[in-house]
């Protein structure tokens, strides 16, 4: 059985340069930065370096634009909360409806708890955002607008450049949630009006447990994690120097391969979306098919159940992912669907696959080979009830 994974939205594996890199920030190099002394000006040398490799990555304009964080839940909470503090006059947020819940989660708690208004900017049935209500949305009322750079699920691509400079017009903090865009899209951050910018390690071949936050330069902002002075004041702690010195690895080597993962990886992604939909009747592509990521499809096929799919995939030593999830004995559909007003019998049947650099054709394949006879079983399978 060859195992295959393509859920690379969800997790990437850690690229052997990247594990190299980290290995002696767990042994000889084991400084804090903050010391000093020899051990630790080692340390501080090292994350000026990864500093500078994300600065190449994303394009910031200053390397101290960027700190260092646990991950891209962190990032965006951080970036929400903070524009709230130095926005107290405002309460109110811009999101959309199809963010991930490290975003949407946490709006619906300062809902609940703090009377923050939210507003969850609806999406057509292709996941493109729509205009008018956003800017209906802004006005002098909003401390943040958080949009994402590109959705997980269906790799829909957002204009985030052109959104960030509409909430200029409405002084509003612009933040995007780009842990899936990071790596693989081109980014000039320095030549937008994004304020801020949440990123994860794990999402582009680097360890788990780490990320960053791009702040721009000048905009005012208050640090989630309080206590010591790292990061300049905005996050405290000791920094996980083995993690960071391989974001900043995982950093260099994206944008070193961005080429082809615009190339080669979205032609692995186009031959299995047209082998299934050749391949499979009732199956049609989720999402905006001409501004997406280059890795990723979501790929329904009707009247029958993702998850089920997904694991009889597994048995084949396939990794996927499915849009619906168990809840209450029954399946329900993802949100990111539900907002696209995607048909619940079709809205169940999604299966994302996400591709890395590390795939190749004979992956592609495998899928084409094991997938109809599985999709043939389960036709006519809805509604599962479960439990």
């Amino acid at each position: 059985m060859r195992p295959v994974y393509l859920d690379n939205n969800a997790t990437t594996r850690v690229d052997s340069e990247v594990l190299q890199a980290m290995l002696p920030y767990f042994t000889e190099q084991f400084g804090n930065p903050s010391s000093m002394h020899a051990f630790g000006a080692a340390a501080g040398t090292a994350m000026k370096t990864a500093r500078q490799q994300l600065q190449a990555l994303i394009g910031a304009k200053f390397e101290h634009e960027i700190i260092f964080t646990s991950g891209g839940t962190e990032s965006n909470n951080a970036a929400i909360l903070s524009a709230l503090q130095v926005m107290p006059e405002r309460a109110e947020i811009v999101t959309s409806a199809v963010e991930h819940p490290a975003v949407l989660t946490l709006c619906g708690h300062l809902q609940k708890t703090s009377g923050i208004k939210v507003h969850r900017i609806p999406v057509d049935q292709h996941g493109r955002l729509d205009l008018d209500a956003y800017r209906t949305a802004l006005t002098p009322r909003v401390a943040i607008v958080s949009i994402m750079w590109a959705n997980n699920e269906t790799g829909t691509i957002f204009p985030v450049a052109k959104l960030a400079e509409m909430a200029k017009k409405a002084d509003a903090i612009f933040h995007t949630d780009a842990v899936q865009a990071v790596g693989k899209l081109p980014m000039d951050l320095k030549s937008t009006a994004i304020d801020m910018l949440s990123l994860s390690g794990h999402k582009l071949h680097g360890p788990k447990g780490v990320g960053a936050l791009y702040i721009r330069r000048g905009l005012p902002f208050h640090a989630l994690i309080k206590g010591g002075h790292q990061e300049r004041d905005r996050r405290a702690g000791t920094e996980n120097m083995p993690g960071i010195v391989g974001l900043g690895k995982a950093a260099e080597l994206a944008l070193k391969c961005m080429d082809e993962e615009n190339r080669r990886v979205k032609s692995l992604r186009d031959r299995l979306e047209k082998g299934l939909l050749e391949r499979i009747p009732k199956t049609f592509v989720n999402g905006d098919t001409l501004a997406r990521l280059p890795n990723t499809t979501s790929v329904t096929f009707d009247r029958t159940v993702g998850e089920a799919i997904q694991l009889l995939l597994n048995r084949h030593g396939i990794a996927c992912s499915s849009g619906s999830a168990c809840n209450s004995g029954f399946f329900t559909p993802s949100h990111v669907l539900e907002a696209m007003n995607i048909p619940h019998t079709a809205a169940l049947g999604a299966v994302r696959f996400s591709f890395s650099r590390f795939n190749c054709q004979e992956d592609v394949d495998h899928v084409l080979q094991v997938i109809p006879a599985i999709v043939t079983k389960l036709d006519g399978s809805f509604p599962v009830p479960v439990g």
